[in-house]
């Protein structure tokens, strides 16, 4: 007995499924974020050690915690328009490619401030992974060279860029700009890394 593939075939997703599939796995990443900062907070921030200092082999962890834990609800609240944004339009892409690209750019914000951050104080925070999906987004466009994907890098350059520009300065010393210099390299890379191949002419 014949078994017709057209009917077992998995359909692929509209842009519409796209579309809440990415709103819902933002808006579960942001409240993830939210949840752990009212646990912290109730428990007298007993998860503010899992961050990060620069060097100290205790915070390896860090490297996978750090960018879930904030200092406070205002710095959460300060990561989460952002996040929800550029991951939003990370996803439309599809949820294991933003799944792949969000885990590198954790992977190379963690590790990269572990390197190079100050080993008197611990940065925790999702704003390296905000400056990394910052990167790829704005990156993305031209090294796939796509003209709508462009368009949305040129835009969310133009509405960011210059308050994500000033947070790569080291102007407060209360902000990790290592963090967030880490994260935006390795948007850019993660964008590299993904790029399509040209087409071959025949």
């Amino acid at each position: 007995m014949s078994t017709n593939t057209a009917d077992t075939a998995v359909p692929e997703w509209s842009q519409k499924d796209r579309a809440v599939a990415a709103a819902k796995l933002m808006l579960g990443w942001v409240a993830l974020l939210w949840t752990l900062e009212a646990i912290d907070y109730a428990t007298g921030h007993a998860l503010d050690q899992y961050g990060i200092a620069g060097r100290d082999p205790g915070t390896l962890t860090g490297i996978l915690t750090g960018s879930f834990l904030h200092y406070g609800f205002g710095h959460v609240a300060s990561n989460s328009v952002p996040l929800l944004v550029l991951g939003f339009i990370t996803a439309l892409s599809g949820i294991r490619r933003f799944l792949a690209v969000s885990v590198l750019i954790l992977l190379a914000d963690g590790i990269g401030t572990w390197l190079i951050a100050p080993s008197d104080g611990i940065t925790l925070g999702a704003s390296g992974v905000v400056y990394g999906l910052f990167g790829y987004v704005v990156v993305r466009g031209f090294v796939e060279r796509k003209v709508l994907r462009i368009l949305v890098g040129v835009a969310v350059a133009a509405y960011w860029g210059g308050t994500f520009f000033l947070g790569l300065l080291p102007l407060d010393p209360t902000i990790s700009w290592q963090g967030h210099l880490c994260g935006l390299a390795g948007g850019v890379l993660t964008a590299l890394y993904y790029r399509r191949p040209a087409p071959r002419l025949s």
